[in-house]
């Protein structure tokens, strides 16, 4: 949930460490600091409250070093101020950046005080630096000192740190956090995502749980916890230098919205060869599948709660989904023949990992991971994998990962569904629907003046509750968790028919009832639910497609979603929510690609 970077180079290396923390600044935005080893020998460190803008405004214009490490930082242990900012210090020699937690740093620190070490900060992470700092004074070679560091913490770790006695060199350290090897020519950076570094290389090294990286100007040394030197392949990075750029857009979240229906056709392509479906999968796993589960976080909980509905009544496999932060502290019962799904965009989600991790001893048929970033330690622990192909995504309020997700999930339906003998006219118009999808999505995003109309009602309110019915209850889900994350607004999502059971009583006229709605067999149930709404005098805004009709009244407003009810209609409904969150978030003025207290890759418990 924080930011990494780090170089060692002929040049200076300033420039491109703040440059790398813009461009990582989706993952952290409470501080941001570097330090680096200046010509002058000297440990330089500086740190700042809030966003990239800040440490740069406060960095003397003539600091140069070929040497140093950077951070972004994303708040879990300690608040937001100066003395929890990264790079922590010690004894002016060691300086140490940390993507993770650290949980037994309570029983570290106290050792380490009685050992003589002060500490200035409330962070987990100032203990790794204490312990490397006195690791080295004992004299210890500095991997070895890493290696002894790495071995004393519990949790989740990325580190990179320098040592003011070695220069020209950047050590690492990895398990439960990314950090990824940039190469160059005489120069080698580290970093907690290749976006940091695709303007200095396109060429990374992906490191794996427990390796222990050394770069200097000239070579890249990987070790295992061990100190045996390993082997870690160069892989091209396809993220274009450009990847973190608005470029017309006022903000990240508005430019990935609009990139969605390019998204999608670019899934459709990766996963369609002639007839064949995701020609990846093996179809004598696909016919052995008896049951499917399905874990995930957040948004990609909700994708796999579509899911649910197209599998289930598509192939007849039933289905289960789960919180994924639920799910690995309990015991499931497995039935046999189940193949596990895992749903991650970063394929970094801390908890969907560590779910993932119980699928042997649990007896799943197999593992697969549905996921953005190839790499990724999700890609690398799954049996098989389906990638979505959404494009780096910045904004923290999942967009186009969700549609694509989505996508992804109803070709495995497909595949799914003829692999076991199903109805094959129902998996041919699955795919006619799917091949229209990427246009339909262009002329639902062309209506964002309609929906930035009704963002303006919305914006005065305090409260927002989002309805749906059967396939269309987790979109409304989505719907009002993008609301909530990007304009603070208070929203929760019910299953339409539910209201009767309590959230009837919300209802008034000051309460915005949001509801996505398709001409499907449960739309004359919906629209009784929404009777129970006007009569009560809530305010109801139906973004509904061009089948539904509906009678008009004063306070029920329709929104003609330009597009038939198909089977991918979930696809193509979330797109005028995720535009009304936008737009009631730019009205209320708060910061859409990083909202308060969030980030983008969860890779913290």
């Amino acid at each position: 949930m924080c930011g990494i970077v780090a170089a060692c180079a002929e040049r200076n290396i300033i420039p491109i460490l703040i440059d790398g923390l813009r461009r990582l600044e989706y993952r952290g935005y409470d501080s941001a600091g570097l330090a680096c080893l200046p010509a002058d020998g000297q440990l330089h460190h500086q740190a700042e409250v809030g966003k990239v803008a800040d440490l740069v405004a406060a960095l003397d214009e003539k600091l140069a070093a070929p040497t140093g490490i950077a951070h972004t930082r994303w708040a879990t242990h300690g608040s937001p101020t100066r003395a929890n900012a990264h790079p922590h210090v010690s004894s002016d020699r060691v300086a140490v950046v940390h993507n993770g937690i650290i949980e037994n740093f309570e029983s570290l620190r106290e050792e380490l005080q009685a050992d003589g070490y002060t500490f200035r900060s409330e962070t987990d992470t100032e203990v790794i630096v204490h312990l490397l700092d006195r690791a080295l004074a004992a004299g210890q070679e500095p991997l070895e000192a890493l290696r002894a560091t790495c071995k004393r913490l519990e949790g989740a770790y990325a580190i990179a740190a320098i040592m003011r006695d070695q220069p020209g060199r950047v050590l690492g350290a990895r398990l439960g956090s990314p950090l990824v090897v940039g190469v160059g020519v005489g120069e080698h950076f580290l970093a907690s995502d290749a976006a940091a570094l695709v303007p200095v290389t396109q060429q990374m090294m992906f490191l794996e749980d427990g390796d222990l990286v050394e770069i200097t100007r000239k070579q890249v040394k990987v070790h295992s916890q061990d100190l045996t030197p390993v082997q870690r392949k160069v892989r091209i990075s396809s993220l274009p230098a450009d990847a973190v750029d608005k470029g017309p857009y006022r903000h990240f979240m508005e430019k990935e919205i609009h990139e969605q229906p390019e998204a999608i056709a670019t899934t459709l392509n990766a996963h369609l060869e002639g007839t064949r479906i995701c020609p990846s999968l093996d179809r004598s796993l696909l016919k052995r599948v008896r049951a499917v589960h399905i874990i995930a976080c957040g948004t990609s909980f909700h994708a796999g709660l579509v899911a649910r509905y197209w599998i289930e009544s598509m192939a007849g496999v039933p289905v289960s989904v789960e919180v994924a932060s639920e799910y690995r502290y309990r015991r499931p019962a497995i039935p046999d023949d189940t193949l596990l799904i895992a749903i991650s965009q970063s394929g970094e989600t801390a908890d969907t990992l560590a779910a993932l991790g119980r699928s042997e001893e649990l007896g799943y048929l197999a593992t697969l991971g549905i996921c953005n970033v190839p790499e990724s330690a999700l890609t690398r622990q799954c049996d098989h994998v389906l990638m979505t192909r959404a494009g780096l995504e910045v904004g923290v309020a999942s967009t186009k990962a969700f549609t694509t997700q989505l996508t992804v999930l109803l070709l495995f339906t497909a595949a799914l569904t003829k692999a076991r003998g199903g109805d094959a006219r129902l998996v041919h118009k699955m795919l006619e629907d799917l091949g229209h999808a990427p246009q339909q999505a262009r002329e639902v995003l062309a209506m964002d003046d309609r929906v930035q109309a009704i963002a303006e009602e919305i914006a005065e309110k305090p409260h927002a509750l989002f309805l749906g019915r059967g396939i269309e209850y987790p979109i409304a889900m989505e719907g009002a968790l993008k609301l909530k994350e990007v304009s603070y607004i208070h929203a929760e999502a019910y299953a339409a028919g539910e209201l009767k059971h309590g959230p009837l009583a919300l209802v008034d006229d000051t309460l915005p009832v949001i509801v996505p709605a398709s001409s499907n067999a449960l739309l004359a149930k919906l629209v009784s639910n929404l009777q129970e709404v006007r009569a009560r005098g809530g305010r109801l805004y139906v973004f509904a497609d061009r089948g539904v009709d509906m009678a008009a009244h004063p306070r029920v407003e329709i929104i003609e979603v330009p597009a038939p009810h198909s089977l991918i209609s979930p696809i193509l409904q979330i797109l005028p929510l995720q535009f009304l969150a936008y737009y009631v978030g730019v009205l209320k003025g708060t910061d859409v690609d990083q909202p308060r207290n969030l980030a983008k890759s969860v890779t913290v418990e």
